[in-house]
């Protein structure tokens, strides 16, 4: 029997191709994505660790006590202590580090480098007059508040040279410093694709923190002291509010981060590949359906001459092993060259990656293999055990053993039950406040209902488009009672596409509902025409907020001013703004007082707060300032809380008294003339063409908000193409063998006065009808689960509304037309190829 099964494996060689083909695609993704991550998980982690070459142990701030601290207190790392420090046994040096977001501009004035990785530093010499981290490839280090020293990969990609001035941000005010130096690093962020500017430690404290304090105290044991002994002594010196963490705990914290960084990525790319893998479950059940289907009588002879059951069934696992062997090695090794192409694209597309090894890990090769071979076996074990209930008498007689009626019956009521039971639960879930497990367990249940019933749907579907086959004469009419001749194999088919575009289009109408009630919220809660911030949402200095006020065509402006307080025991933030403006600016809607109420020490609240905490207008709240100062707070209003607006909102006169260096997180400006590309220019000149801030209007705000629904969509297009390659696969695989099973069909068809281009256009047509079926399902499902998906939306997005794309779902239609008529080419063209004396007589 195992000799039989690989003899029928080499004898079926060309059919079975589609379906290694379909195999390996999905497990070459899988590899593929399992290479690239952990190449680039081990080169980031590699860089990372490099950085903490010269620390063995570090002072750090530690986490706030609420109860003895005040919510904006200051930096327990200070001279004092690194002087201290410095003077333990066992250190042999103490370097003070202090850092923050610094933008730096290239000569078009557009930032350099990806905003989040955009740092600035401290440039700390030793004795010897040199930051060892930091050794100057040209020029010297940085001296003074006008100079600033650049990494060497950030000064090529803006062509500067030492000497040059630069225009740098720091929170918000452009500043132009002189490049005095050029250093090399192994700082794990320029390795990822940022920047790192070098200040003296006094500017750099200024910029980034106040003076005389630090961010880090980093130590370097001296030769012969462990790293654990050191912390042990350090900690002896630790004033309350400091922390001491060794060297190696940091390095393997960066790395542990780096690789939950790189899960996000590493999920996105596996679920491709999976709904590859699950499309591709479908073309391996439908080919060994169909080999089954045409060994019908072989295999009755096996059975009559002693073959068991379970060797019928064992024979046919043994093909589909060997099948999906040879697929899961043929796809480790296209997916090992697509990890390397993807590092190497991303280098190219601007991204930039540590060097370091290519990482092919044994669980890689494993998993690929695991993936392959299970995928393909437990595909075929239906038909095998489908071939193996066979009885011989009845196989011998009939090569197309037909379902019979009490199959049909069962197989549509479990579908009808399947399909009830989905539909029940979707629409239970719409009624509830947290429905999306339930929702999610009712979709999967409708799938499953659907995708079994499909070859009841296929009759009725398919005979509407009886009308318009009509039109291609007897071609026409054969491609319609070819496509429901066998209606499981035609929803096999089908189903492959109808996964891929049931996803697509579903998130697509979420999506662009999304959006629209983003935008309708903008709207609705903005009376300013623009939005100013950094670029990193990284806070802003006052400075921008005083230059807004004062440009041409302003007539009003208010900035978002965040400051740390205690409620309670919690710590919260409130947000200040300009009170007397803030009408202008804003459209609130009040379920209890009003916006006028805002001042002195009345504030406002969003009314999930409100209910959170039992307040009400008028409510007295007891507060701890970020200085410390102890005061109360009255409600003056509760309002209906979006995602622009919400929290804690007070006055900035009153806010200002408690803070020593306020800082904002946003600019509300109104101008004369509304939003227009001159007023728009008029405000980024006014900020000196700064790099690291943007000014937004309503329309980039929702955007900006709704950026992960366009991401996530990017990301589902790009599955939708995955999923139609297999499927395209899957309808090449069912007429290549239709049009084998018909060789006499075509034969006598040819005979009787069809011509070659009558048969082509009929598996066109077959082809067109099955793929535009899959579609119709897909899109419909699709629809029906977006609207339901929306239903929970709403619930957290009142300006949520359902708005259909048609325009894109005719896209996403014709897509599936394309897929049918690119996937008979190459069969159809075989059909007419069929020598009709041979076709006739063929067996």
């Amino acid at each position: 029997m195992f000799r039989t099964a690989l003899r029928n494996v080499l004898a079926h060689k060309a059919r079975l191709l589609m379906t290694v083909l379909a195999v390996m695609l999905g497990v070459a993704f899988v590899s593929g994505t399992l290479v690239f991550t952990s190449t680039l998980s081990n080169a980031l982690q590699s860089s990372a660790r490099k950085g903490f070459d010269n620390v063995d142990v570090a002072i750090q701030r530690g986490a706030p006590d609420p109860a003895d601290e005040a919510p904006g207190a200051r930096s327990a790392l200070d001279q004092k202590l690194l002087d201290k420090a410095a003077g333990l046994p066992g250190v042999a040096s103490a370097t003070g580090t202090v850092s923050g977001f610094t933008a730096i501009a290239d000569k078009h004035g557009t930032m350099i480098g990806d905003g989040f990785s955009t740092t600035g530093s401290n440039y700390s010499p030793g004795t010897d007059g040199t930051d060892a981290r930091y050794p100057m490839r040209t020029g010297t280090a940085p001296k003074g508040p006008q100079e600033f020293a650049l990494d060497a990969h950030t000064a090529d990609r803006g062509g500067y040279k030492v000497g040059d001035t630069v225009r740098i941000s720091v929170d918000g005010p452009v500043r132009e410093q002189k490049l005095s130096g050029i250093f090399t690093t192994d700082d794990a962020r320029v390795g990822a694709g940022g920047s790192l500017a070098l200040f003296d430690t006094a500017t750099a404290q200024k910029l980034f923190a106040t003076p005389g304090h630090f961010g880090e105290i980093d130590l370097k044991a001296a030769p012969g002291a462990s790293q654990t002994a050191l912390k042990d002594a350090v900690e002896k010196v630790l004033p309350q509010g400091a922390e001491a963490t060794t060297g190696r705990q940091l390095a393997d914290e960066q790395a542990k981060m780096i690789a939950q960084s790189m899960d996000g990525m590493k999920t996105a790319l596996l679920g491709f590949a999976g709904i590859a893998l699950f499309v591709g479950i479908f073309i391996i059940a439908n080919t060994f359906t169909m080999l089954v289907a045409q060994r019908t009588k072989e295999l009755a002879l096996m059975r009559a001459v002693g073959a068991s059951r379970r060797q019928i069934t064992r024979s046919v696992l043994t093909e589909a092993f060997v099948v999906g062997a040879v697929a899961a090695v043929t796809g480790l090794l296209t997916g090992i060259g697509i990890g390397a192409a993807l590092r190497s694209l991303m280098s190219l597309t601007g991204g930039s990656v540590p060097e370091g090894p290519l990482v092919v890990s044994p669980s890689t090769v494993l998993t690929a293999l695991a993936v392959g071979i299970i995928v393909t076996v437990l595909a075929a074990w239906l038909p095998g055990r489908r071939a193996a209930t066979i009885p011989p008498v009845a196989a011998m007689n009939s090569v197309h053993a037909t379902a019979t009626t009490k199959s049909l019956v069962i197989r549509n009521t479990i579908g009808a039950l399947f399909a009830g039971a989905g539909i029940a639960a979707v629409l239970v879930a719409t009624g509830m406040s947290d429905g999306k497990t339930t929702m999610g367990a009712g979709a999967a249940l409708l799938v499953i209902g659907v995708f079994v019933l499909t070859p009841l749907l296929s009759r009725p579907l398919i005979a509407l488009a009886a009308p318009v086959l009509r039109l291609f004469g007897i071609s026409g009419v054969l491609a319609r009672q070819n496509a429901v001749r066998n209606p499981r194999r035609t929803a096999a088919t089908a189903s492959a596409l109808m996964i891929g575009l049931t996803l697509i289009t579903g998130l697509t109408v979420i999506a662009g509902s999304v959006q629209q009630g983003i935008d309708k919220m903008a709207t609705s809660a903005l009376k300013a025409d623009y939005v100013v911030s950094m670029a990193t949402h990284s806070p802003l200095s006052p400075d921008v907020a005083k230059k807004l006020a004062t440009a041409d065509g302003v007539t009003a402006s208010s900035p978002l001013r965040n400051a740390p307080a205690r409620i309670g025991t919690t710590t919260t933030s409130l947000t200040g703004v300009n009170g007397k403006e803030f009408d202008q600016l804003t459209r609130l809607n009040f379920t209890e007082g009003a916006l006028g109420t805002l001042h002195g020490d009345r504030a406002l609240v969003d009314d999930f707060l409100a209910k959170q905490k039992g307040w009400h207008a008028g409510s007295r709240v007891p507060v701890t300032f970020e200085d410390g100062s102890k005061g109360n707070l009255t409600i003056g209003g509760v309002y209906e809380g979006n995602q622009i607006i919400r929290g804690i909102l007070l006055d900035n006169d009153t806010l200002a008294r408690h803070q020593k260096h306020a800082t904002d997180m946003q600019v509300l400006v109104k101008t004369a003339h509304g939003a227009t590309p001159e007023a728009k220019d008029s405000l980024v000149k006014a900020l000196g063409k700064n790099p690291a801030i943007t000014v937004a209007d309503k329309k980039d705000v929702s955007g900006a908000i709704a950026q992960t629904f366009t991401l996530l969509l990017n990301m589902v297009y790009g599955l939708l193409a995955m999923a139609v390659i297999v499927a395209v696969l899957g309808v090449v695989n069912t007429l290549a063998m239709s049009v084998f099973e018909r060789s006499q069909e075509i034969g006598m068809l040819r005979a009787i006065g069809l011509d070659r281009r009558g048969i082509k256009r009929m598996v066109r047509l077959e082809s067109l009808v099955i793929s535009l079926f899959g579609g119709v399902l897909g899109i419909g499902l699709g629809v029906f689960f977006g609207w339901a998906a929306g239903e929970l939306i709403g619930g957290a997005l009142p300006t949520y509304e359902l708005v259909m794309p048609w325009g894109r779902m005719a896209v996403f239609l014709a897509v599936a037309a394309l897929v049918g008529v690119l996937a008979a080419l190459w069969p159809a063209r075989r059909a007419a190829k069929l020598n009709m004396l041979q076709a006739i007589k063929a067996e």
